[in-house]
This record gives structure tokens, sequence and C-alpha cells, in this order.
């Protein structure tokens, strides 16, 4: 049993690094963001730099137009939405600072700015019976996260990223922080949240990643 658990991993791993090369999901090339105005410290906290930080993505960086982006919500909830970046801009924000750990073993800290989903759903309301939430992304990237989770650690969907503005090539213009997750479920070009309740697998998990991506637990 041990020795086909290990075949398993194994067979995991290689359907995984060809689905890399064949995807292109490889690191992003560093861009040129004006970090001007850029936070180094929060909370005592030293900040990794912009410049420092690695990122990947499966179809490289996606460029979204803020006059024209719209967020959905939809799926179990009571009210469905569409919010425009100033909408989304409108709400309460909150800073944090969170650790983003990479399955791969690389890893950085940020002062992460946004709105919780706690605060969206407020407006939205959740249907009782809903149990998951699908992030979809523009570049046709989705992920899930189990809807305790993300209420009972009111995770937030981040617009700045050290005060910066989110750069272009780290997800404008939302990114997930999923605190104590690996790096693949934090989505980055998010554009729709849908509300279901039963268990999704995204984009790495339908290939063997562990759905529960626990930094420090397994990877598959």
């Amino acid at each position: 049993m041990v020795q086909l658990r290990k075949y398993r991993v194994l067979i995991y791993c290689i359907v995984a690094l060809i689905l890399v090369s064949a995807s292109g999901c490889t690191e992003d090339s560093k861009q040129d963001v004006n970090t001007s105005g850029e936070a180094t410290v929060f909370e005592g906290k030293q900040l990794t730099p912009i410049s420092e930080q690695r990122n990947n993505g499966i179809k490289g960086t996606q460029y979204i137009d803020q006059e024209t982006y719209e967020l959905r919500i939809y799926g179990l909830v009571d009210k469905p939405v569409n919010l425009s970046y100033n909408q989304l801009l409108a709400y309460p924000s909150v800073s944090r600072f969170v650790r983003l750990d990479c399955v791969e073993g690389w890893g950085f800290d940020a002062k992460w700015t946004g709105v919780t989903l706690n605060t969206l759903f407020n407006d939205t309301g959740v249907n009782s019976s809903a149990t998951t939430v699908i992030f979809y992304c523009a570049d046709g990237y989705s992920t899930s996260l189990e809807l305790d989770y993300l209420v009972d650690n009111d995770i937030m969907l981040a617009y700045k990223l050290n005060d910066i503005t989110l750069p272009a090539d780290r997800g404008f213009p939302l990114q997930l922080v999923a605190e104590d997750k690996y790096g693949y479920k934090w989505a980055k070009w998010i554009t729709a949240i849908e509300v279901i309740n039963e268990p999704y697998k995204g984009y790495w998990e339908s290939v063997g990643f562990n759905n529960n991506a626990d930094v420090g637990g397994p990877a598959f």
C-alpha cells in the first residue's frame, strides 16, 4: 500500500510537470512597476519588495481594463451582483501582513489591502446550503475554497500590495489572499465568484494537487 502511494505521487508529479510545460505555467518576468511609496515595514515586520517577489501564472500576465472591469458574484446568493472596480474600492478596506508560500518551496512576506469576502457576502447574502466558493480568473484559471474557511478567517480580495495598486503581473485588479494556503489557491485576475453546495476541483487540483492546500500539508 505504501509503495502504491509512492507511485501515485510520482505519477501526479510527472503529470503536473507535463502540464506546466504545456500550459506555460512559468514564472512571469519582472514587470516595470512604479513602486514609489511602496511600504517596506508593516506592524513592525519587514516586507519583501515587490521587485523580489516571485510569481507564477498559467498564461502569463493578464491586462484588465479598470474602466470596464466587473466582478460577478453569483450562484447560491440572495442577490447576485456585478461590481465595478470603483464600487469595490468604495467598500471598507482592511490591511494585513500575510505570507504567501508556494508549493514549489519559495515564499514572501507582504502587506495586503483590500475588501473582505464577508463584506461582499453581507451585501449579496449566502444561501444556508452553500459550502464552496469558486474563483474564476481572466486567464482561464480557477480554484475553490470552503465557505467556512473564507468566512471564519475573514479572507480578503486584495487590490493593493505593499501600499501599491496591485501590479498587472500580480493579479490586478484582485488577488485572493488565501492565508495559510499554498499559492495555487491565491487566485489572480479574479473576474467571477460562484457560490455552490458541492466540492469543486480547479486547474491544479483536477490533476492531483491537494484541494485543501494547507501550508505544511501534503501537496498531492
